[in-house]
């Protein structure tokens, strides 16, 4: 099971990323930059991603790609967790309380690279039941 196909990512634009990351580098009085190696083949990935309908899997995946890409110095992974979140919240509404936060749990394990297989079993029956 997969999720919901659609262009989940193409409501946010790479600037918009910068940004989060930025605010979040500047809460916690971090450095906020790009870095060499990481920051055009994250913008890259993640721009290419906007145009196409993917399901819910692929987001946390693509999430995941652009954590472990580290584009910026401080907070690769506070900025994409935040982002799967935020792209989740139209969907959880329709959930019962404790599947959603599951789910938002579970993408931000996945996006950070922690999920465990217990938690992707208990995705893919969350993600089966929003196919129905």
């Amino acid at each position: 099971m997969a999720g919901p196909v659609k262009n989940w990512l193409q409501i946010v634009p790479w600037e918009t990323v910068v940004f989060i990351n930025t605010a979040l580098c500047e809460a916690r009085k971090a450095l906020h930059k790009p870095t060499s190696d990481g920051y055009a083949p994250a913008k890259e990935l993640w721009e290419k991603s906007r145009s196409r309908k993917i399901t819910l899997t692929e987001v946390f995946q693509i999430g995941f790609q652009c954590h472990r890409l580290a584009p910026f110095c401080n907070y690769n992974g506070n900025t994409f967790v935040a982002i799967i979140k935020t792209l989740l919240d139209n969907i959880l509404k329709d959930l019962p309380a404790d599947k959603a936060h599951v789910l938002r749990s579970i993408a931000g394990h996945i996006v950070a690279g922690t999920a465990t297989d217990i938690e992707r079993k208990q995705l893919d029956s969350i993600l089966a039941a929003l196919e129905k």
